[in-house]
C-alpha cells in the first residue's frame, strides 16, 4: 500500500487547504494510505477529522523549527512513508529536509498553489522531486522566470467535487430567499472579500449595466477585509437597491444555482476554482485575461474574457450576456461539460496518484 505524508503548515481555510483536502480523501478512495500533518490549531485539522483521515499535529513554528524537524522524521520511519507531499512554505522546508535526511529516501513533491512570486526557489529546483502547479499559468511562471527545471514541473488543475456541484439536484432556493421576481436578473460573484478579487470594478461596472438592464441584481456572497469599503462605494453609487451582499455562505452550489450569470473580475489567479464551480453549476462566467483564469474559461465557448481592471469592458460583456439568455445557457451547458472532461476532483485525484506511484517505482 502507497503510504503517502501530506503537511500543510497554514492555519487558515482557502482553495490551497480546499485542495489538499479532497486529494486526501480522493487518494484514500483509491487504495493509499493518507497521514496529513497540519498544525494542531490548524481548520484542516477539524475537517480531516471529520472526513475520516489520519492526522498528525506539531507547532511547526517555523522552518527552522528542529523539533518539527526530528518529528517529521521519525514519522517517516514509524510510519514507513513513500510519499511527502508538501502544500505551504515552512513545512516544505521541514519536510524536504527531513525527507532529503531519512535513510527511508521519500519521494517528495512540492504542489504550488498559488500566483504569487516564490519566496525560496530551493524549495522547488533542489529539495523536491517533482513540483505541481494547479495551472499551466504558474508552471510557465516557474520553468520560464524562475529557471526551474522543466522536466521537474507538472500542471494539475485542481478539481471541482461535481456530486456536490450538480445543478440537477442542488435546490433553486435564492431567488425566493431574496424575495426576487422571475424577471430580474441575477449576476453573482462568489469569493473572499479582498481587494484582489475585483468587487470594486463590478461596483463600478453596476451603474452603466442598470441603464442597459434596470432590473439586474447584483449578489455578493462571501466575507474579508474589503467588507467596509465595499459597502461604502454602494452608497456613493447609489446602487443599494441592486446590490446584495450575502456574507459567508456554506450553500454556494445553492447560491450558484440561483444566478443568472457569474461574474469574477479578478486581479489576480493561479486557476480560478470559482469560475470552474460556476462552470459546474452550468453558469455563464465573465471574468479577466490573468494568471491561470484563461485556462478556466473557453472563451466564447463557456464565457467572456475581459483586461484586468477595466470596468467600462466588463459592464459590456454582462449587458451581451444578460441581453442573450440562449448564449448565456449555451455557454453553461459547455461549461459543466468541460468541467466533467478535464476539471473533476475525480481526475485530480486520478492524476495525483499516478504521478506518487510513478516517481515511487522510479525510486
Amino acid at each position: 500500500m502507497l503510504t503517502i505524508l501530506h503537511s500543510e503548515s497554514s492555519l487558515g481555510w482557502g482553495g490551497q487547504e480546499n485542495r489538499t483536502l479532497h486529494e486526501c480523501m480522493g487518494l484514500k478512495r483509491l487504495g493509499a494510505r493518507v497521514i496529513i500533518l497540519c498544525k494542531p490549531e490548524s481548520r484542516l485539522k477539524g475537517r480531516a477529522e471529520a472526513a475520516g483521515l489520519e492526522v498528525r499535529t506539531h507547532k511547526m513554528s517555523s522552518n527552522r523549527d528542529l523539533s518539527a524537524l526530528f518529528y517529521i522524521l521519525k514519522l517517516i520511519k514509524s510510519e514507513s512513508i513513500d510519499v511527502i507531499s508538501t502544500h505551504s512554505g515552512d513545512d516544505s522546508f521541514l519536510c524536504a529536509i527531513a525527507g532529503r535526511l531519512s535513510s527511508k529516501k521519500p519521494v517528495i513533491v512540492r504542489t504550488r498553489h498559488l500566483s504569487l512570486p516564490i519566496t525560496s526557489k530551493v524549495t522547488y529546483s533542489h529539495f523536491p522531486h517533482r513540483v505541481v502547479t494547479v495551472s499551466e499559468s504558474v508552471r510557465k511562471y516557474l520553468v520560464e522566470e524562475k529557471g526551474i527545471d522543466k522536466d521537474k514541473v507538472i500542471s494539475i488543475p485542481t478539481g471541482v467535487d461535481l456530486k456536490k456541484f450538480d445543478p440537477d439536484s442542488t435546490p433553486d432556493t435564492l431567488r425566493k430567499e431574496l424575495g426576487l421576481n422571475s424577471k430580474e436578473l441575477i449576476v453573482g460573484t462568489v469569493a473572499i472579500l479582498r481587494r484582489k478579487k475585483g468587487h470594486h470594478i463590478l461596483l463600478d461596472a453596476i451603474p452603466d449595466v442598470l441603464k442597459e438592464v434596470p432590473h439586474a441584481k447584483f449578489v455578493f456572497a462571501g466575507d474579508g477585509p474589503q467588507k467596509a469599503n465595499i459597502e461604502e462605494k454602494i452608497k456613493e453609487l447609489g446602487i443599494g437597491k441592486s446590490v446584495i451582499l450575502l456574507g459567508l455562505r456554506s450553500d454556494v452550489p445553492a447560491v450558484l444555482k440561483g444566478l443568472d450569470l457569474f461574474v469574477l473580475p479578478t486581479l489576480q489567479e493561479a486557476l480560478g476554482t470559482s469560475i470552474l464551480e460556476a462552470s459546474a453549476m452550468r453558469k455563464a462566467v465573465i471574468a479577466t485575461r490573468v494568471g491561470g483564469v484563461p485556462e478556466a474559461v473557453a472563451e466564447g465557448r463557456t464565457g467572456l474574457l475581459i483586461e484586468p481592471e477595466d470596468s467600462k469592458g466588463l459592464a459590456k460583456a454582462i449587458i451581451k450576456l444578460l441581453k442573450d439568455n440562449e448564449l448565456r445557457v449555451r455557454m453553461g451547458m459547455e461549461g459543466r461539460a468541460m468541467v466533467e472532461k478535464d476539471y473533476s476532483t475525480d481526475r485530480m485525484v486520478e492524476r495525483m496518484f499516478n504521478l506518487y506511484n510513478t516517481l515511487v517505482k522510479k525510486g
